[in-house]
């Protein structure tokens, strides 16, 4: 288990969240830090509510009950133009990478910078050719997500997410629909990309892969109880955890996949 430390020192900090859909309940109790320079990992069985947890701690649903501290800041406390300047630091990977097809890659990434920066179009383009640069796409602005691989579209929205050069980056599933080697590239990138721009990394995964190989943290959520039941380092986790389920989860590749 890992210690809390104080909100001033955590990038973000939860406290006794219930997440539900009108009556029915998602999960209840969740409290957990998420430190800067994490690499945390939301993980769990099918349904226990990974995703749900992501749109709360993105201002995309609010809590039944609970709190959220970006910093010492209440963020669901706070009006909605607060919660979205908040989120103009974050940036966002969704599962399949959520690129608008009738759109370049340029013009992807142009639509944050666009909405909000005061750069003009020659900025914009540099800016456009530096994020992909560092996703491994220079030369591919003028091509549409139709045109290029899966693992090739995960890349472009993930350089779409950094426009704005977030402090903390949150990505649903994005290894989900790639081959081992793309996945196994793709974990690189982002921690190349962490280390390069000092960003917090937040992932929602149930790829052990990637869970061993880049989490540094972590909260595991129980479909069954509905709330989470172990946090910390996925590796001491495994190591250390004598709960079933925690093990069952950890180990499954060990004795095929659930």
């Amino acid at each position: 288990m890992v210690d809390a430390v104080p909100k001033a020192k955590a990038h973000i900090s939860v406290e006794g969240l219930t997440m539900s859909y009108g009556d029915f309940l998602i999960q209840r109790d969740l409290t957990f830090t998420i430190n800067h320079d994490d690499v945390f990992i939301i993980m769990g069985g099918s349904g226990c509510g990974k995703s749900t947890l992501l749109r709360h701690l993105t201002g995309l649903m609010a809590p039944a009950k609970g709190q959220i501290f970006y910093g010492e800041t209440n963020f669901w406390n706070v009006d909605s133009k607060e919660r979205e300047r908040i989120m103009r630091s974050a940036g966002v990977l969704y599962q399949s990478g959520a690129l608008w097809s009738s759109m370049t890659l340029a013009e992807n990434i142009a639509l944050p910078l666009r909405a909000y920066t005061d750069l003009n179009p020659a900025q914009i383009s540099d800016v456009i050719a530096l994020k992909l640069a560092l996703v491994g796409l220079s030369g591919f602005e003028d091509y549409y997500p139709s045109e290029i691989s899966g693992g090739m579209c995960k890349r472009a929205g993930l350089a779409r997410a950094m426009a704005l050069d977030p402090e903390i980056l949150f990505f649903d599933e994005p290894s989900a629909g790639l081959d081992p080697v793309s996945a196994h590239l793709l974990d690189e990138l982002i921690l190349e990309l962490k280390d390069s721009l000092g960003s917090t990394i937040v992932i929602v995964t149930h790829e052990l892969a990637s869970i061993f190989a880049i989490g540094n943290n972590s909260v595991f959520l129980d479909p069954e109880t509905k709330t989470m039941i172990a946090q910390g380092n996925p590796n001491e986790l495994l190591a250390n955890s004598s709960d079933p389920k925690v093990r069952s989860f950890l180990t499954r590749g060990e004795e095929g996949s659930i």
